[in-house]
């Protein structure tokens, strides 16, 4: 084994919950460790088994290591480990050393809400560890803009390690991939891995999405998995605006359509505001895009963390225009973007009225549904459905009410 010189992860002492890994490869002398923790007197010996567990398994039998850690948990000091081992032996094929450590969960629904999604940086392991405590209806660890060039390697390690050792509790479980060709190659990191809805950023055409749906079946046909994956395409350009109901409806497996401003203002040239006059055609077009194509029209993240009187109203505004959800990059956000989307009181009494019309109507078996003098189309049943089982999931409404009108 030709000698190399692999690190990883971070240093100093600012940074928790990491390590910062560095392995030598020798042609002899076995294996020699330097070890700093400052969870020593906890972890030491634990940390050290590690080390040794890892070189074994990727076969290393003569290496320096040395271990800066600053209370990595284990999945996250195996990621460090192996990434610093495949640096150092890049033209190595290497399996995955970490077991999954729970249940994989079942496939995510295409329709369940998704009124939050919360953005963690890839390769950052400190924020995954808390995220579903903040409760948001999905966890999105990112492998693109979050992420350096230099350390999109180190976070594919990292994000397939936290998908096969975290528990995100009833969080849909999400990955945002790379660009083209190295977005291909984050499949197979995550695919097979815990992940159960795909973000594909930028997106242009609606080929672009059918390669990414292609890829996966393709990976879950050679693991011989049988599951769905979901996708959410992110509009981005003015392009991208343009063919939003195409993309929407490229494959089978797009479940929601996001729209993403940073991206979208600058590349038409304008200056993001909260008014959002600049975006509202773009946002108008992945909101029509997305329902024309029966899938969930989500909006973009609210970038001001500390404003959340500006949030509060911008989660209200996407509401009114039709959108189901809102992209978060801080937990505070989390609360105040379901607030926004929750019912209203007016709104949930006039659903309950709309459906105990409807209930009725069909225990008489009548083609026709009406509330006073006005006839109910079925689209009006179904929203009044929606909104009657959202406000049951945020307790505004007892599941009982039926039994107390």
């Amino acid at each position: 084994m030709s000698a190399g010189i692999g690190q990883a992860g971070q240093r100093g002492s600012s940074v928790r919950s990491d390590a910062w890994v560095e392995i030598t490869i020798k042609d002899q002398g076995g294996i020699t460790l330097d070890l700093t923790s400052k969870v020593d007197v906890q972890y030491g010996k634990q940390n050290r088994e590690l080390v040794e567990a890892g070189l074994k398994h990727f076969g290393i039998e003569h290496a320096h290591v040395v271990v800066e850690d600053q209370g990595a948990v284990p999945f996250v000091l195996m990621a460090r480990i192996e990434t610093a081992i495949r640096r150092a032996l890049p033209d190595q094929n290497m399996t995955p050393w970490l077991p999954v450590l729970f249940t994989t969960p079942a496939p995510s629904l295409p329709k369940q809400n998704r009124r939050s999604r919360l953005y963690l940086p890839g390769n950052s392991p400190k924020f995954m560890l808390n995220a579903p405590l903040h409760n948001p209806d999905g966890v999105i660890l990112d492998l693109e803009d979050s992420v350096a060039p230099s350390e999109k390697d180190a976070a594919r390690v990292m994000v397939r390690n936290g998908l096969r050792a975290l528990d995100f509790m009833n969080c849909e479980r999400m990955v945002r991939i790379n660009q083209g060709e190295r977005g291909l190659e984050d499949l197979n990191w995550i695919v097979t891995h815990g992940v159960q809805l795909v973000l594909l950023p930028k997106v242009e055409s609606p080929q672009q999405v059918q390669v990414v749906a292609d890829a996966i079946a393709d990976i879950l046909k050679r693991e011989e998995k049988d599951y769905q994956i979901w996708l959410m395409p992110i509009i981005e350009s003015a392009k991208g605006a343009w063919f939003a109901y195409e993309i929407a409806s490229a494959h089978e497996t797009v479940v929601s359509l996001a729209i993403g401003l940073e991206d979208y203002t600058a590349d038409i040239g304008a200056q993001r505001t909260n008014a959002g006059t600049e975006s509202f055609w773009a946002r108008a077009q992945v909101l029509n895009g997305a329902r024309a194509a029966g899938v969930q029209p989500i909006d973009t993240v609210f970038s001001d963390v500390s404003d959340m009187d500006a949030l509060r109203e911008s989660v209200l505004e996407a509401k009114s225009l039709g959108f189901e959800g809102k992209g978060c990059i801080h937990p505070r956000q989390i609360q105040v973007v379901h607030e926004g989307f929750a019912p209203s009181a007016d709104e949930i009494e006039k659903a309950k009225k709309i459906t105990i019309a409807f209930e009725k109507a069909e225990a008489e078996g009548l083609g026709v549904v009406s509330l006073g003098s006005k006839m109910i189309d079925p689209p009006v049943v179904k929203r009044a459905v929606r909104i009657i089982r959202l406000a049951e999931e945020e307790g505004l409404l007892p599941t009982n009410w039926r039994d107390n009108p």
